[in-house]
């Protein structure tokens, strides 16, 4: 079967997979991350800034060389909160449509949450009940099920990296009483949104995208980011209570130079590390295990399957 191609478009990052999928498993052909922040001031705007839109059509050229190199027959293309958010959410689909021939789906975020959930437990077998945490630039989820199995328990928040910065982190530096209300803002959406008792069944934690292996390679120090160090590196709640003060008190130009950190991801990793650390204590865990495999697998995964309800489309 020819490769998939699987396009996220979220909102801090849009990113790229080409993969073959055989028996349950994805075989990795390319994928490609870039910073577009396509969700910029959208919670204070209500829309997609123009300048970041044109950010995200010219990474998807890019993409769109990838994808024909590569022989792929089927593009899914998804849009999460951001999209979902804005007012010129369709506006910008129907420019993704002229522009580069992709026919983008806006999914839920119970539909985000499923398909991460399905990326990152892929191919384990254990009977635990586990958590997958899915910190994105404008939503975060929480999904709580048995490997293997349809998630019992899913929830997409109005928290993420990108909204939380714009909401509590006013200055550079950002103050120590500025991340205390942002971490008590994040505590307050887990314990409003995640009842106690699915908190307390979880046994287990894994967590995807950006801010976990950002953080997964800046706890190894890693001067060049290595996904096979990066996957499966257990992040305890003592070192993201380490890293996010270290990286609250530094200037935005010196958090661009911390080892392990993409430069790009420095203004918004602040506010993700403090909501992976209120994530790993409301679940009472000690720590998590980070996994490169999120939804850009559970779409691919689907996809290949034929179930999710996800329309393909071409890119160019």
């Amino acid at each position: 079967m020819p490769p998939v191609a699987v396009i996220d478009m979220g909102t801090n990052s849009t990113r790229l997979l080409v993969a073959e999928v055989e028996d349950g498993t994805v075989h990795e052909l390319v994928r490609r991350s870039n910073v577009t922040r396509l969700g910029d001031k959208v919670d204070s705007t209500g829309r997609l800034d123009e300048a970041a839109i044109e950010r995200v059509f010219k990474v998807l050229s890019e993409y769109g060389e990838e994808i024909d190199r590569h022989g792929v027959e089927r593009v899914v293309a998804v849009a999460t909160s951001a999209v979902r958010d804005a007012d010129n959410g369709d506006e910008f689909r129907a420019a993704l449509a002229e522009r580069h021939g992709i026919d983008a789906q806006v999914i839920p975020g119970d539909e985000e949450a499923r398909l991460s959930f399905l990326g990152a437990t892929a191919g384990r077998d254990e009977d635990v009940e586990t958590l997958v945490v899915d910190i994105g630039g404008g939503s975060t989820e929480y999904v709580v099920g048995s490997p293997g199995a349809t998630p019992r328990f899913h929830v997409s928040t109005r928290m993420g990296s990108v909204r939380h910065t714009e909401r509590h982190l006013k200055d550079d530096p950002p103050t120590p009483g500025q991340v205390e209300a942002l971490r008590r803002d994040a505590g307050r959406v887990i314990e409003e949104d995640v009842p106690a008792e699915i908190r307390n069944d979880v046994r287990q934690g894994i967590a995807v995208a950006g801010t976990a292996t950002s953080l997964a390679a800046i706890d190894q120090e890693l001067e060049s980011y290595d996904s096979a160090r990066v996957h499966g590196h257990v992040l305890s709640v003592d070192a993201c209570d380490r890293m996010l003060h270290r990286l609250a008190s530094l200037p935005l130009d010196e958090r661009r130079e911390v080892p392990g950190l993409h430069p790009d991801r420095a203004p918004t990793i602040v506010a993700g590390a403090a909501i992976l650390a209120e994530s790993i204590e409301a679940f009472q865990l000690g720590s998590v295990e980070v996994s490169e495999a999120d939804i850009l697998h559970g779409a691919a995964l689907a996809a290949a399957a034929e179930v999710g309800g996800l329309e393909q489309g071409g890119a160019g």
